[in-house]
């Protein structure tokens, strides 16, 4: 069965956000997508104890660039996660298969990378006072927001 998303983050630094965003890919049935290099080693116990024992069930490909990952899924569809943004995630309209494109936590995305997914930038809105959202946080509540739109997950009974 293919991935109801690719998540996408491009060079991560801290541990328990990749741990908690592989741990919310593991609940939609998304792929995880690590752009090198990373901040830290895929064996550090922050991420481990982020994931708990989910991780051994996580669908994930570390590459070496953006361009890898277009490469390897051509004509998916990407929407770049990055503040600012002239629509928010609740603009978009999510479809299976979707790209979300996530920066790095201090840093966010090159701005190449954001120049040429203008069109498909979007974010949540905040008061001026937050620079931004947390990484993982992020990530679960657009990813949340796609399977919304999808018509939703079966529930887990008991």
């Amino acid at each position: 069965m293919p991935p109801l998303l690719h998540i996408v983050l491009f060079q991560p630094e801290i541990p328990p956000n990749t741990g908690n965003i592989g741990r919310t890919c593991v609940a939609v049935g998304a792929k995880l997508w690590l752009i090198r290099p990373l901040g830290f080693s895929l064996d550090e116990s922050q991420l481990r104890r982020a994931g708990l024992d989910y991780w051994s069930y996580l669908d994930y490909e570390i590459v070496d660039s953006w361009h890898e990952v277009l490469q390897k899924l051509p004509g998916h569809r990407i929407w770049c996660v990055e503040n600012p943004a002239a629509r928010t995630v609740w603009e978009a309209d999510f479809s299976p298969g979707d790209i979300l494109l996530f920066g790095r936590e201090t840093t966010g995305l090159p701005p190449a990378i954001v120049d040429d997914l203008r069109a498909s930038t979007i974010q949540f809105p905040m008061r001026s006072e937050v620079r931004s959202l947390n990484l993982a946080n992020t990530v679960c509540a657009v990813v949340y927001e796609a399977v919304r739109q999808f018509g939703g997950l079966p529930v887990k009974n008991g």
